[in-house]
C-alpha cells in the first residue's frame, strides 16, 4: 500500500499492474526477515500517524476509536510477530500405506497476490488486521480496496498499493486475477465477491454482517445487561458487524430492562446524547435515511430523536416490535435496539434457527444452566476458513452477570 500514492490512493489499473509485476518478480516476501522488516514497519506507521489517523477519523464520523482503529491492529501485529516463527514451520503428519517410505509432512505456502476488500465501518481497522495476515503468510502482493474513509495512504514497501473508492472500483478491481480475496462487508456484496471470484477459481474468505440476537433471562441481572447492550449497540453508533441486533425476552423482562436501559443511556453519554463526545455519526445520508425507516416499528420506548444535517440518530430502543416490522427485516447497523417478546426459551431458540445464521448469538443468564444449551441448540457462522490470522469469531457467546 503506498507506491505513488496519493490521499485517494492508487488508481485501479496502478494497483492491478503493481501485482501483476510482483507476482512474476519474486520478492523475496516469504523470507522470514522480510515478512518481520514489513510487520514493523506497519507497526512504525501507525505510531508515526496516530493523530493524523484519529483525526481523519474524528471529522469523518465522530469517532473516538483508538482502541478498534489502532490497538487491535497493533495487538494483532504483536501476535503474528509472537508466532511467526512457529507458524512458518512444516508439520509433520502421520503417514498411511501409501506414503510409508517417504517423508510426509505439510508446507505452509503462501497464495501470491491477495485483494483485501475493506468496509467503511471500521475503514483501517478491517483493511489492516487482513494485511497482517498476508504480510505474515508471505503473500507477493497485498492490493486494498473498497472503502473510500482510509485517512492517508500507506507507504510501505512496492509490493502494496491502496485503491479508495466504492462500487466502480471494486468492481473494476474484481474483474482482475487474485490469488486470494479477503472480503468484509454486507451479504449482498459478498454474493458479487464470490461470483467475481468464481469465474477465476479464486478462493477467498467473507467475513460478513447478520442479525445477532440477545436473549435476556428473566432472572438476569437487569444493570448489567442493560449496561453490556447499551455499549455493545450504541460502539461506534451501531455500525459494527458483531453489535447486537434485536434482544428476545419476556413481556415481563421488557417492561423492567426498559427503565434500566434508560439509565445506561442517560450515564453512557449525558442527558443529551447528541452533544456527547463519545457518540459517534452515521456515515452517510443514504444510511441515515435507511435507519431513520426503520424507526417506525413497534412502539418508541426510548430515543427517537434525529438530526439530518449531522446525520445523528439518538441511542433508540423499539419496544414491543413484530417479526414482521421493517426493523427484523435486515441487518439495522446503526443505534437502534428492538425488542421482541416471546413466552419462553424455548421460543426464542426457535425464533432464531428459523432464521438466517447470525455472526453472533448473545446469552444473558444468571446461572450456566440458563446459557450451557444455546451452544448445542443455535447455530451460528460467517466465512470460509482465511489466511494466515482468521477473521472474527463466529460462535455463540454467552455473557453471564
Amino acid at each position: 500500500m503506498g507506491r505513488g500514492c496519493s490521499g485517494r490512493g492508487a488508481r485501479v489499473s496502478e494497483a492491478v499492474g503493481v501485482g501483476r509485476g510482483c507476482r512474476g518478480k519474486g520478492l523475496g516476501t516469504r523470507a522470514a526477515e522480510h515478512r518481520v522488516s514489513q510487520l514493523e514497519a506497519l507497526r512504525r506507521f501507525l505510531d508515526e500517524k496516530k493523530q493524523p489517523i484519529l483525526d481523519a477519523m474524528a471529522s469523518d464520523m465522530r469517532k473516538v476509536m483508538e482502541l478498534s482503529e489502532i490497538i487491535l491492529v497493533k495487538n494483532e501485529i504483536n501476535y503474528a510477530l509472537n508466532n511467526l516463527s512457529s507458524w512458518m514451520k512444516d508439520e509433520f503428519v502421520e503417514k498411511n500405506l501409501v506414503t510409508q517410505l517417504d517423508t510426509a509432512f505439510i508446507r505452509k505456502e503462501p497464495y501470491g497476490v491477495v485483494l483485501i476488500i475493506g468496509p467503511w465501518n471500521y475503514p483501517l481497522n478491517l483493511i489492516l488486521v487482513p494485511l497482517v495476515g498476508v504480510i505474515a503468510a508471505g503473500e507477493v502482493k497485498g492490493a486494498g480496496g473498497g472503502s473510500p474513509h482510509i485517512p492517508s495512504p500507506l507507504r510501505l514497501q512496492d509490493c502494496f498499493a491502496v485503491v479508495t473508492g466504492g462500487p466502480a472500483e471494486t468492481t473494476q478491481l474484481l474483474e482482475n486475477k487474485f490469488d486470494y480475496i479477503f472480503f468484509t462487508g454486507s451479504p449482498q456484496v459478498g454474493k458479487i465477491v464470490m461470483a467475481a471470484a468464481a469465474k477465476h477459481l479464486t478462493p477467498l474468505t467473507l467475513e460478513l454482517g447478520g442479525k445477532n440476537p440477545c436473549y435476556v433471562a428473566d432472572e438476569s441481572d437487569l444493570q448489567n445487561v442493560a449496561n453490556r447492550l447499551v455499549w455493545g449497540r450504541c460502539f461506534n453508533a451501531g455500525q459494527t458487524c458483531i453489535a447486537p441486533d434485536y434482544v428476545l425476552c419476556s413481556a415481563e423482562m421488557q417492561e423492567k430492562l426498559l427503565p434500566a436501559l434508560r439509565h445506561t443511556i442517560t450515564q453512557f453519554f449525558g442527558p443529551e446524547p447528541q452533544e456527547s463526545p463519545d457518540f459517534a455519526r452515521i456515515i452517510s445520508d443514504k444510511q441515515f435515511q435507511r435507519i431513520q425507516a426503520l424507526l417506525g416499528s413497534g412502539r418508541m420506548a426510548i430515543g427517537g430523536q434525529t438530526d439530518e444535517r449531522e446525520r445523528y440518530i439518538a441511542p433508540t430502543v423499539l419496544a414491543d416490535v413484530q417479526p414482521s416490522d421493517s426493523a427484523m427485516q435486515e441487518e439495522i447497523f446503526g443505534p437502534v435496539l428492538p425488542i421482541v417478546t416471546v413466552p419462553n426459551v424455548d421460543e426464542a431458540i426457535a425464533f432464531i434457527n428459523c432464521r438466517e445464521r447470525p455472526l453472533a448469538v448473545y446469552v444473558f443468564a444468571s446461572d450456566s444452566k440458563g446459557t450451557a444449551g444455546w451452544a448445542r441448540t443455535t447455530a451460528s457462522s460467517a466465512s470460509t476458513p482465511s489466511l494466515t490470522t482468521a477473521p472474527a469469531s463466529c460462535a455463540a457467546w454467552a455473557w453471564r452477570p
